[in-house]
C-alpha cells in the first residue's frame, strides 16, 4: 500500500473538535444521574464556562438538551428521538448469534444460543466445535429447565412468584433430582443455587450429567433486565476448563456481557428473598 492510498487508524483521522466537544458534553449529561449546571459541567470537562455556553445554546438550539429548574440542564427531546431510534434499530438474537460464532472460532468450543419459549429454553443456534461431543441436542429441541444450564439461567431470573411455581410443580413429584457439583439438591438447596447462578450470571455443570463433558451458560439481557438469550459452550472435560476464573469461563460470560452492553441490557438488581 503507498503512502497516498495508505489509510491512517481510525482514531487518528482529523474530525472536528468542536463537534467531538459537543458530544462530550451531551455524554456527560447522559451520564449523570441528576441534572447538571454550568459549573458542574465547567469543572467535569474543564471548560471554561464562557466557552461552554456558546455549545449549551447551540444544543438548546436542535433541542438536545433542555433547561431542568431553571439553572440545571438535562437531556432534551432530540436525544429521546436519536435513542428510540437506535433502539429500534438492534436486533438481539442477530448479535447473539454473531457473538457466538466468534466465540465459536476463538474457543473451538461446541456452542450454542437458547431463548425462552415461557415453559422452557428452546435451542436456535448450534454450532459444533472441530471435534463434536457426542450429545443428543441439535437446533429446535426444547430443553429442561431443571436439568440444563440454560434452563437454570433462565429459572434464576424468572419474577420469583413464577419461579416458586415452576419449583412447587416439580418438586411435588420429581422424577430425579438436580444435581451439581456431584450432590443431589432438594428444593431448598436448589433455590439457593439458583440465586448463586443469577448472582454470577453464570451456571456450570462439571459432568453432572454426561460423564466427561462440561457446559457452561450465561445470560444476555435486554434494555428491561429481562433475559434476551443465553449463550452456552460445551467441552470434553479434560480440556474443557470452565470453573470460575478460567480462560474458557471469561471468555462465555465476557461474550454475553458484551452483547448486553451492544443492546444497552443491564442485570435486573438481586431479588430480596424471605
Amino acid at each position: 500500500m503507498t503512502a497516498d492510498t495508505e489509510k491512517p487508524p481510525e482514531t487518528l483521522r482529523q474530525g472536528i473538535g468542536s463537534l467531538e466537544i459537543g458530544l462530550r458534553i451531551l455524554n456527560t449529561i447522559a451520564e449523570s444521574p441528576r441534572p447538571l449546571t454550568l459549573k458542574n459541567l465547567s469543572d467535569q470537562l474543564q471548560l471554561s464556562p464562557s466557552r461552554l455556553h456558546k455549545y449549551i445554546v447551540s444544543l438548546l438550539r436542535m433541542g438536545y438538551i433542555m433547561h431542568d429548574n431553571g439553572s440545571s440542564y438535562t437531556l432534551g427531546r432530540s436525544c429521546l428521538t436519536l435513542g428510540v431510534a437506535a433502539i429500534r434499530r438492534i436486533d438481539p438474537i442477530r448479535m447473539a448469534f454473531t457473538a457466538v460464532e466468534e466465540l465459536n472460532e476463538t474457543t473451538d468450543k461446541t456452542v450454542s444460543v437458547t431463548v425462552w419459549n415461557g415453559q422452557a429454553p428452546l435451542v436456535i443456534k448450534w454450532l459444533d466445535a472441530s471435534q463434536p461431543v457426542a450429545v443428543n441436542i441439535r437446533l429446535g429441541l426444547e430443553l429442561s429447565p431443571f436439568f440444563s444450564v440454560s434452563g437454570r439461567i433462565f429459572l434464576a431470573n424468572l419474577p420469583e412468584e413464577r419461579r416458586e411455581a415452576m419449583l412447587g410443580a416439580f418438586f411435588q413429584q420429581p422424577l430425579a433430582l438436580p444435581r451439581h457439583g456431584g450432590k443431589l439438591l432438594q428444593r431448598d438447596a436448589f433455590r439457593e443455587h439458583l440465586d448463586q447462578v443469577r448472582q454470577d450470571n453464570l451456571c456450570c455443570f462439571y459432568g453432572d450429567y454426561l460423564p466427561d463433558l462440561n457446559v457452561a451458560a450465561s445470560a444476555i439481557f435486554d434494555i428491561n433486565g429481562n433475559i434476551s438469550s443465553v449463550i452456552s459452550l460445551m467441552g470434553m472435560a479434560g480440556d474443557t476448563d470452565i470453573r470460575p476464573g478460567s480462560t474458557l469461563q471469561q471468555q462465555l460470560t465476557g461474550c454475553a456481557e458484551r452483547v448486553t452492553q451492544a443492546i444497552c441490557g443491564q442485570q435486573h438488581p438481586k431479588r430480596h428473598t424471605g
